[in-house]
């Protein structure tokens, strides 16, 4: 296809955002390509990340961001829908004209349950990890794109999934909701050390908070990341049942 005629999705996400049962409903939508994190070999060659198995993963990546965003991102498209679940802090150092081209939104989470699971990946977390400050600069920038929230996404996926779709000016496809259990052809390579749970789902899961502990050294983090989310949530699209309450 054309790639003019291609309608390009970037999901700005964080990590441990439900982001990744983002990517599988897109997935299951016939009219779109899900690609699962493009930008992660440039920010692991980048940073000083230390990720579960990235010195297994690198060499499969292509660590060139702008060759990234030119061949992929703004190419070629096999289908009229390109959705690409991206993570705002993987942005840094990169231009960021190109998303004047794309249809852009921001995927967040309460910092709480972010940073409760997050330790158990990345080894003493900063707001590099966590990517709220990325997101709000993004949302400065595009002050229109839409904003989800994990809470609210996880309430009613199909509330807030139809509003999405129509301010995307796409159509909603109810194939969205749910999908096989297992491993997905979009998975990146990076799969086994991270998507242990969402590899068990056949849909999204219904919105529970997190049990887990804050550990103390997190505080501040967590302090730090509090603003900026409040910032995000209070432009999310909101689940009908809390409407009331707001």
């Amino acid at each position: 296809m054309n790639s003019g005629h291609c309608k390009r999705i970037c999901l700005w996400s964080g990590p441990r955002n439900v982001s990744t049962a983002v990517l599988y409903a897109f997935n299951q939508r016939d009219d779109t390509v899900a690609v699962d994190e493009p930008l992660y070999g440039y920010y692991l060659s980048n940073s000083q990340a230390d990720h579960p198995g990235a010195a297994e993963i690198l060499p499969r990546l292509e660590h060139d961001g702008e060759k990234v965003i030119r061949e992929l991102v703004l190419g070629p498209c096999e289908k009229p829908v390109l959705f690409l679940k991206l993570m705002a802090h993987h942005l840094p150092g990169l231009d960021r004209a190109f998303m004047d081209q794309t249809s852009n939104v921001i995927l967040t989470r309460d910092p709480r349950e972010v940073l409760a699971t997050l330790r158990f990946q990345v080894k003493q977390p900063a707001m590099a990890d966590a990517g709220y400050d990325q997101q709000v600069a993004l949302l400065e920038r595009y002050p229109d794109m839409p904003v989800l929230d994990a809470k609210q996404l996880l309430l009613n996926p199909e509330a807030v999934l139809r509003e999405l779709c129509d301010r995307l000016q796409i159509p909603f496809d109810e194939t969205m909701l749910s999908w096989p259990e297992g491993a997905k052809a979009c998975d990146g390579p990076w799969a086994p050390y991270w998507y242990h749970n969402v590899h068990k789902s056949r849909g999204f899961a219904p919105y529970q908070p997190s049990a887990k502990v804050m550990p103390p050294e997190l505080q501040p983090l967590l302090e730090e990341c509090q603003p900026l989310y409040e910032t995000l949530l209070e432009r999310a699209i909101r689940a009908p049942e809390l409407e009331s309450t707001r």
